[in-house]
């Protein structure tokens, strides 16, 4: 059994496993149940006797996807309304005060958790002498309903906030720096990143930020929020503005309502290359107060020093979920007209850059670039632009390893570095792929992710890193070997001036 701490609320205790002791599900706030659901997090009123911290508690209510469970495996979890949980794995409970680690998982807003396997924190901790921290947050419409009726809005992302103040307030006890906090996430995980360096409530919580694939583009407009959640009530079969039918409704009805919504996410991106998250940060006028991308520019998240990058194939895993076949240039040409505007003019840059390169000039693969630029790469130059204005530790990275599943039809797609950034490419090898090289991308990148929340420099012995620079727009490049790229794949990045 691994020490006794004292937090804040009460005593814990978790396990020790190879030279690290693990604490799992540890409350960081007040259960959001009953009157509480549709609230922002309250603090956890504690505990008398020690809490026994060795098992992961319950994740979010969700609706599994089932596509993505047929590709990547989902193994199966408790969930509960009471989900309000991190967990630690920390070289010791100690005075030494190391870096700490905080990573916000992905999944749409909608299904994941900090248990997932792939996060598992042991490697990195081990490898990095860090204290490594996952977390849970509402998903959903549990997390991210917003209607006048409800006065608080940002549920989910609030619960982000509450963690990162238990972080803040508890870490010391548990070998950490309160003093050097990294957050890092992917997808929906680094979307939250971006609109925590983009929030007010926020500040000062965190000292360094890596969004991975997801950036400051994807707020939610107060007006657009306001619609999705009278859609959803409609679909539920309760009044918006019937707050207390709201609280009563059986979390199996909302997963319904949920997911007939989701169904429209997956229909808008069959029809037009894009999935449109009908649950996400809300611009509220309080927690964000304006698109996030505009906050950072402004200077909200100033001296936060941040390595913001993508996968070079980030498409491919969503289209690989749709039942239909190749477009051909007609319909890439439609769906590249509805991301962009001139559909046309879009598609030509890309046949010319790409076959330049000497790389594949399908409309498949030019709508899927496109696809992923739009959502991905260009919203992360745009927030390293942003950022770069006010802090001067500000690097890009880009992921160009190839996954092997579907006989390499996924290419380097969304979520492909989560493995190895966590070091746990072994327990997923049909997807991240194994042996020589794949474990010599795990051992860079975490040393890399280490290197800079240690210091807010990625930089290590044999990988200099470039500082972002808007003009040179200089790359590393992270795969089958490491490369520094100037402007990379600049001439469709430059397509998008003016468009987002």
């Amino acid at each position: 059994m691994a020490a006794i701490i004292q937090t804040k609320a009460g005593r814990v205790h978790g396990s020790s496993e190879d030279g690290l002791s693990v604490y799992r599900g540890i409350p960081f706030a007040a259960p959001p149940v009953g009157e509480l659901r549709f609230r922002v997090a309250r603090p956890h009123p504690g505990w008398d006797d020690v809490l026994d911290c060795e098992a992961f508690r319950p994740m979010a209510p969700q609706v599994p996807n089932e596509a993505l469970a047929a590709l990547l495996g989902d193994a199966p979890q408790e969930q509960s309304e009471d989900c309000l949980f991190l967990n630690i794995w920390t070289p010791g409970t100690d005075a030494a005060a190391r870096p700490v680690m905080v990573w916000i998982h992905g999944g749409a807003f909608t299904i994941g958790s900090g248990s997932d396997g792939l996060y598992d924190g042991a490697i990195l901790a081990s490898r990095g002498d860090v204290v490594v921290v996952t977390i849970s947050y509402r998903l959903g419409a549990l997390g991210f309903l917003h209607l006048p009726a409800l006065e608080e809005s940002n549920f989910g992302m609030r619960d982000q906030v509450a963690a990162l103040r238990w972080v803040r307030d508890n870490i010391a006890d548990f070998g950490g720096d309160p003093a050097n906090i990294t957050i890092f996430g992917e997808s929906a995980g680094g979307m939250s990143v971006a609109s925590l360096m983009g929030s007010p409530e926020a500040t000062g919580l965190f000292h360094k930020a890596i969004p991975q694939s997801g950036a400051g583009h994807h707020g939610m407009e107060d007006g657009q929020a306001i619609a999705n959640g009278r859609q959803f009530c409609e679909l539920l079969g309760v009044d918006p503005d019937d707050v207390d039918a709201l609280r009563a409704a059986s979390v199996e009805d909302m997963l319904e309502a949920q997911a007939q919504l989701e169904a429209m996410m997956m229909t808008d991106l069959e029809t037009s290359g894009e999935a449109s998250m009908r649950f996400r940060p809300v611009i509220d006028g309080e927690f964000l107060t304006e698109m996030p991308i505009d906050a950072v520019r402004a200077g909200q998240a100033a001296g936060v020093a941040a390595l913001v990058g993508c996968l070079d194939e980030e498409n491919k895993l969503f289209t690989a979920m749709l039942p239909q076949g190749p477009p051909n240039e007609e319909d890439a040409v439609a769906q590249l007209e509805n991301m962009h505007g001139d559909g046309r003019r879009l598609y030509d840059i890309y046949r010319a850059a790409r076959g330049a390169r000497g790389e594949s000039t399908s409309a498949y693969e030019i709508q899927t670039a496109a696809g992923g630029d739009k959502l991905f790469r260009v919203p992360a130059q745009r927030l390293l632009d942003a950022q770069s204005q006010h802090s001067d530790q500000t690097w890009c990275y880009l992921f160009d390893w190839q996954s092997p599943m579907l006989d390499g039809a996924l290419g380097s797609c969304h979520a492909l570095d989560i493995p190895f950034v966590f070091g746990t490419h072994k327990v997923a090898p049909a997807f991240a792929g194994e042996g020589v090289a794949a474990n010599a991308l795990a051992e860079l990148t975490m040393h890399t992710w280490l290197a800079f929340a240690r210091t807010g420099n990625p930089t290590t012995d044999n990988l200099p890193w470039p500082k972002w620079d808007s003009q040179t727009r200089r790359t590393v490049v992270l795969g089958d070997s490491a490369r520094i790229e100037d402007d990379f794949r600049g001439e469709e990045v430059a397509a998008w001036e003016g468009v987002l």
